[in-house]
């Protein structure tokens, strides 16, 4: 089995600038790609890489990381070997490195099948092309979001989520109210305050958010205080869901502790290390009576399909699987955002093509 790595940088179309509480603004996506290649079938794996804000590694150590990987692991033993013993050489691995490589790896092992990388999970749901997906309200000025929101409604989509905590909650609320007066209840609202407030402020905000028909908060505080968590969700009125806060099996046991209180769960392959990861955290959460979402951070093409793979596998309650949209030199293609939903062409693999002479080789 052949195995190359290489790198793209993305850009979004339609002047999109991605603005969070977290992130700051974003250019460019950094994508890095594994491409597997045996007898004539290839998988490709994606992780993107500048997204230190979300897991304090910087892009030149995920590259390394990502280099070693490729000169450690035994690529001869084929996918379905290196799957059954991914205990042993997952460990070794940052989050997105490891799915990088589970992504590709299911993508060849299904593709050597003549299966889609959902059926290797849940033969039931194997048919499946599409899911419905929200999108997002990045930071911007007040014309640009009714506009982009308006857009977003006459494509079919209806659940938004608004990015808050980079000014003050009042003007947070002014937005929320611009887009109540603008849409009425043609949206489902949901904010991300990409853990920015402080405890103390929380019940009063909630409270706020509650009359204006938010669906849930994404984030209020910074992940890891668990005790404080605990504390808030058992006075909330909205359901708290958690993102930053869940990068290893230890933060999904420390989630389902509070089970039976108004929490849920945003799982991302990159903070869990890829598919595999993904959907047995998912099968744990939805044991534990706790509501999911399968999300991403703004990916390319490749990405985002294993992401969409892991939701037609799980059936979350909420999908996050906006962020290939309206890129402009994706090297994956294959997928198309309409009437709400993101459709997969392919039936095979993750059901994307890739052309890696748009890629710079490594």
């Amino acid at each position: 089995m052949e195995a190359t790595l290489h790198r793209a940088s993305l850009h979004y179309g339609a002047g999109l600038v991605l603005h969070t509480a977290s992130s700051g603004s974003v250019g460019y996506l950094d994508a890095l790609y594994l491409r597997l290649v045996k007898d004539g079938k290839a998988g490709v794996g994606e992780a993107r890489i500048n997204i230190a804000y979300l897991n304090g590694l910087e892009a030149a150590q995920v590259l390394d990381d990502a280099r070693s990987a490729l000169a450690q692991i035994d690529w001869t033993l084929g996918a379905q070997a290196l799957l059954d013993d991914s205990a042993n050489w997952r460990k070794r691995y940052s989050a997105p490195v490891r799915m990088m490589i589970d992504s590709a790896l299911h993508d060849l092992h299904a593709r050597q099948l003549g299966v889609s990388v959902t059926g290797l999970f849940n033969a039931d749901a194997a048919r499946t092309q599409t899911w419905r997906s929200n999108q997002t309200l990045f930071w911007s000025s007040d014309e640009t979001m009714l506009e982009r929101a308006a857009g977003y409604l006459a494509r079919g989509f209806h659940e938004l989520k608004l990015r808050v905590g980079i000014g003050a909650f009042e003007d947070d609320l002014r937005r929320i109210d611009l887009l109540r007066e603008r849409f009425g209840q043609r949206v489902t609202l949901s904010i991300d305050a990409n853990g920015q407030w402080l405890s103390a402020d929380c019940p009063a905000r909630f409270d706020a958010l509650a009359r204006r028909a938010i669906e849930y908060v994404e984030q209020p505080i910074a992940a890891g205080d668990w005790t404080t968590l605990r504390e808030l969700a058992q006075t909330s009125p909205l359901t708290l869901m958690l993102d930053e806060s869940l990068q290893s099996p230890a933060d999904i046991d420390a989630l389902i502790e509070l089970s039976g209180l108004p929490v849920a769960a945003h799982l991302k392959l990159v903070k869990l290390g890829g598919v595999m990861a993904t959907i047995a955290a998912a099968r744990k959460l939805t044991a534990a009576g706790i509501a999911l979402m399968i999300g991403q951070m703004n990916e390319g093409a490749a990405a985002t399909a294993a992401a969409l793979h892991v939701c037609m596998a799980t059936a979350p309650r909420w999908a996050e699987l906006y962020g290939a949209d309206g890129l402009l030199d994706d090297p994956a293609s294959g997928l198309s955002y309409e009437a709400g939903s993101l459709r997969v062409a392919g039936r095979t693999g993750l059901g994307i093509a890739f052309d890696a002479s748009l890629t710079q080789p490594l």
